[in-house]
């Protein structure tokens, strides 16, 4: 059983193969994020039943945070170095392995440990996505294959919520964390089973070439153009994933069952958000005659500008006009974050992309990790919405950059062929 047949004559795969593989990606991040968000769903009954504080939630978050940010390169440099079917179904057998022995923590300190783990292997998600975007699809598609497998990642936690936490209420809390780990174990078998890349280039050379470009990557001007913007949008999501179930239980008052009635409604925006911002790129191109690198830079500055709604929540005093504009932040977002990505692949080498991206991902989870610590040791002093205005601040810094960067006779950030 394969899902990818041999390339047309033309040297582009067929578009039902092309879509098919988007999917399968798609599924795989799905169940990544279900997985992830996991922990901060669970987040107020975690915190009862294993009895820690706000800042220990925070090393909790953290040691996830440090794990994946360590790994995202690594992760990128061993896909590009073994190949996508290898590499990621080992990754993806990994996760579900961590994702499960969550059920048997006993507290804060082993839920960290197994956190940790978690981080470790599923640091691989997004630079294979990236990779397979960029084998299957044309130059001025690309954004729209990030932005359509990147709803992966707010599909999964849009269900976080009301599957979680329907999961914990019918057979407890541990059974939640196991049954979202299993499911990734059957992705793995079927990724294994009929994923095939487009073309197979000769691995000895592909391998010589990744390790000797990674250390080129950083050294590049336009690395730094896209990784800094990634650094300071990435706090974002990681506060939407890990802190928003509990910033609406403590502040806002919401019960469990409120919550997953709620809470997935950011992460719907989000999708909306992902896909439209893919197809806003190639639209500029072809109405306005705008660049390929241009292109997915306006988008990224109209998500900036959209992300000054959550920057406001503090400024609301009802539960739900503060959902509202936290859908607001999830569209904004996830438009930035899928063309930031669909950079990764426009500005560096096929044999790179998978590390290029863990690479630019790294510097993204430090701004997470950064600011998730921030959020533990301030949120019970100056509260929340301080800290959501600070997000706001953050993406349009990034989107700053990027014009910079982009912009003049000889701009840093050019595609290549």
């Amino acid at each position: 059983m394969e899902l990818v047949r041999a390339q047309s004559t033309t040297g582009a795969p067929p578009s039902w193969t092309k879509w098919g593989v988007v999917a399968l990606i798609s599924l795989g991040t799905i169940l990544n994020y279900l997985s992830r968000n996991a922990l901060g769903v669970l987040a107020p009954t975690l915190k009862a039943q294993l009895g820690f504080s706000t800042a220990q939630y925070s090393y909790v978050v953290g040691a996830f945070q440090l794990a994946y940010t360590l790994m995202q390169p690594v992760c990128g440099l061993i896909i590009d170095l073994v190949g996508l079917r290898l590499g990621y179904a080992l990754f993806a057998a990994l996760w579900s392995a961590a994702g499960m022995m969550h059920g048997t923590a006993n507290s804060w300190l082993s839920l960290a440990g197994w956190r940790a783990a978690l981080g470790f292997s599923e640091a691989a998600a997004i630079p294979a996505g990236v990779k397979v975007v960029g084998e299957w699809f044309a130059v001025e598609q690309r954004s729209v294959g990030v932005g359509w497998f990147n709803a992966g990642t707010s599909i999964g936690a849009l269900l976080a919520p009301p599957v979680v936490i329907g999961l914990s209420l019918a057979f407890g809390w541990r059974a939640a964390f196991v049954a979202t780990g299993a499911a990734g174990f059957a992705w793995a078998a079927l990724w294994w089973l009929v994923y095939r890349s487009p073309e197979d280039a000769p691995a000895p050379r592909a391998s010589r070439i990744a390790i000797k470009e990674m250390g080129v990557i950083v050294r590049r001007p336009a690395f730094w153009s896209i990784a800094l913007p990634r650094f300071l949008a990435e706090p974002t999501w990681q506060t939407f994933s890990f802190w928003v179930p509990l910033y609406l239980f403590q502040v806002r008052h919401m019960d469990l069952r409120s919550i997953a009635l709620f809470a997935w409604l950011p992460f719907l925006a989000a999708d909306l958000g992902g896909v439209l911002g893919g197809y806003l790129s190639p639209w500029l191109m072809r109405r306005f005659g705008a660049g390929l690198v241009r292109s997915r830079v306006a988008g990224i500055v109209l998500g900036a500008l959209l992300m000054i709604a959550p920057g406001c929540i503090g400024l609301v005093r009802d539960a739900y006009w503060a959902i509202a504009l936290f859908c607001v932040g999830g569209f904004a977002h996830q438009m930035i974050s899928g063309l930031i990505n669909t950079l990764t692949v426009d500005v560096f080498p096929a044999e790179t992309r998978a590390g290029a991206n863990g690479l630019v991902g790294m510097a993204g989870w430090t701004g997470g990790l950064l600011f998730s610590l921030a959020v533990g040791a301030l949120s019970d002093t100056i509260g929340f919405g301080w800290l959501f205005a600070c997000l706001a601040v953050f993406d349009i810094l990034g989107a700053a950059i990027l014009i910079a960067a982009s912009s003049g006779p000889r701009p840093v950030l050019q595609a290549i062929a």
